[in-house]
This record gives structure tokens, sequence and C-alpha cells, in this order.
């Protein structure tokens, strides 16, 4: 199926915007998307090199979810930003992306309790000693996920230096900013929701304080690079991961009122459509950039990659969309989309956990596809 851009929401996608003192040639972002085709060290491979490098035209890519320190690994092949190694592989992925016009943010992600000791060798931290009720991928395939050890308040202070400093390094290694993962059941959103938060301290009770533990992430992350280097990434109401919030509502009018006025590159909301009235509410309440991830059937992206649906999105008040699978398939959406072109149908096999090009940098652009 091909695409039209006939609809005025749509065309203004490939528009140019702007997030910070960053210029985008247009408003898709190449959403951050897990493949785990790291090394087992967490140093990115060449394979990365290429993907990402092929989606330059992306107006903004934030890749995928990297761990600010070993503890925080989620599973095997996911990449860092902890050691020099990792900060040196990460250089030649901005670079290739760099020498193709292309700007990108590294997306830092603690998986606290979605973790397991034969893949970080170490028992993960978690707000409260509560397990993820699923199996977690490791080097020899799933297994159950083990009780997380409660953070302490030195775990607290400590992982929040590792996000600063992850924050750092990224910078250094040629990222124009980071986003903060606050989504998708990860440690972040572990301190917000009721059923993984069971802390009587400061960190836990009452939405407020829920919020604490993330504001003061994000907090140190904008001291260590400039606010205007910051994203951050919520997921509210999405219950992957064993998330139950409870309060959606009163978590997000906090922590999204808390960092209102400090200047942030942007706030990212995961699924932004599925309740209106919300996104309504914290587009009111949030002064600057607003990504908005919008909720794709798998007709949508076989159709036109989420560009209908990404409109309406921008319509409704978001003003960039962050499109996954398309950009997994279509390492030149953008030109596609702008052409009317045919799009590259996602296959779902080899997404994760196999390694290689299959699945991964065998889509072809359109000019490889023609020849």
């Amino acid at each position: 199926m091909t695409n039209s851009l006939t609809d005025p929401a749509q065309n203004s996608l490939l528009t140019p915007a702007r997030i910070g003192t960053l210029d985008l040639p247009n408003r898709l972002v190449m959403a951050p998307l897990t493949r785990n085709r790291a090394h087992a060290d967490g140093v990115p491979s060449e394979l990365m090199v290429r993907h990402y490098a092929d989606r330059a035209s992306a107006g903004l890519i934030i890749a995928e979810g990297t761990t600010p320190n070993a503890v925080g690994q989620t599973y095997p092949n996911i990449p860092g930003i902890h050691t020099d190694a990792q900060e040196a592989g990460w250089r030649r992925v901005t670079d290739a992306v760099r020498a193709r016009g292309g700007r990108m943010f590294l997306q830092l992600q603690h998986g606290g309790r979605n973790g397991h000791p034969d893949t970080s060798g170490h028992v993960p931290l978690a707000p409260s000693p509560i397990a993820l009720p699923e199996d977690v991928e490791t080097p020899s395939g799933p297994q159950p996920a083990p009780v997380p050890r409660e953070m302490t308040a030195g775990d607290i202070r400590e992982t929040i230096a590792d996000f600063a400093g992850a924050a750092r390094r990224a910078v250094a290694a040629g990222f124009e900013g980071v986003e903060v993962h606050g989504a998708n059941g990860q440690l972040l959103q572990q301190f917000l929701a009721e059923n993984t938060n069971h802390r009587t301290d400061g960190y836990g009770g009452a939405p407020e304080q829920r919020v604490r533990f993330a504001v003061e992430v994000v907090r140190a992350v904008a001291e260590a690079v400039g606010p205007e280097r910051v994203g951050l990434r919520i997921s509210p109401n999405v219950t992957v991961n064993g998330m139950a919030e409870g309060d959606t509502y009163a978590i997000y009018r906090a922590l999204v009122t808390e960092l209102a006025g400090d200047g942030l590159a942007y706030l990212h909301i995961v699924y932004a459509d599925q309740d209106p009235e919300l996104l309504k509410e914290l587009r009111g309440i949030w002064p600057g950039t607003l990504i908005g991830n919008p909720v794709l059937t798998r007709e949508d992206v076989a159709g036109d990659g989420g560009l209908r649906k990404g409109g309406l999105l921008h319509a409704a008040g978001a003003d960039l969309i962050a499109l996954g699978r398309g950009f997994l398939a279509n390492p030149d959406l953008v030109e596609r989309l702008r052409e009317g072109a045919p799009l590259n149908l996602v296959r779902d096999k080899y997404l994760m956990y196999t390694g290689g090009e299959t699945g991964y940098n065998d889509y072809p652009a359109r000019a490889r596809a023609a020849a």
C-alpha cells in the first residue's frame, strides 16, 4: 500500500522543527528499539553502526535503551555507556550518523528488577523486593526472574550519580543529548507504580513521593549535561513488565508538573493517544516539546508506517512523532513517506535475541529494492 501526504496534519510531519538548541529537518523520530545487537560486554557492534547510519534521515534518532551501570542491565547483548570501550563504540555510531547528516539522543535505561545475575553478574536492584512476575531473558534462555534487592539510600544516591555519569559519557561519545527512560516497567517506572514500590521512606507512599526518584535522576542528568540536552520518556497506563500504577493521573500530574519548569528538551509519551484526556492534561502542563508515540496496529504499520495515526496525534498536541517498526523495516522511511512510495513490511521473526543482519540490516532502502 502507498501512503498519502494530502492531509495537512500528515504533511506537517515532514516540516522542520526544533528541540532545545537542535534543529530537526522533520518531525519524525526514530523511537528507541531494543534489538540486542551489541557485543556481550555492552560495546556497540558494527551492525549497530550501519543500522543507525542507514536511518540518519529521521528528524531525530533516539538510540536504544543503554545501561548507565552494570547492575542496571536487562537482557543479553544490551549496550552500555559506563566503560571507556562502550563510549568508544558509541562514538563510531554517532560519527557514522553525523556523516550522513543525522542527529542522535541516547536513551539511558536502568532495568531495575528486570535483570538476572546470569546476564549482569549482579542481583538486580529495585524500589522494593518484588520480583517480575514472568521469565526474564538470559544468555542461556528465559529464566524465572529473581527477587531484587531493595535499594538502600546509598544505592539510590549511587544510581542517580551513575545516570549523570552515563549522560556525560554519552555527550562525550557524540550524542546531542540523552533520554531518561522512565517508561515500560524499567527502574524509574518501578518507583512510580504502586505495585512495585512499597517503600515507607521519602521515595514511597503518595504519588508526590513516588515521583521523587525520577525527578532526582532527571535533574542530576540535566545538571551534568544541560537541561536542553535531556528528555524524559514516560508510559502512563502501560502494563508491560508487570506494571500496575494504580493512580496514573495523580502520578503523571505530579511528575510532569514538577519538571515542567526545568527547561528540558522534551517529554516523550509512549502510546500517547490511548488516553486522550490524559494527553490533553499533560500537554496543558508541559510547556516544551512533546514527542508522542502513537498506538499502531499491524495494518497501520504495513499501510503507511504510522503516518496517519501520527498526523492525528500531531493535531492533538504532539510536536514530534516517534515511530518504531516503520523505521526498523524502512531505513529510508522519511524519503518513502515524502514520495508516497511503498513500504517494506515488518517481519516479526528475528526481532530480538537472535543477532546478525537478518531482521535488522537486511531491510532494503528503496534504491536497493529497485535495483
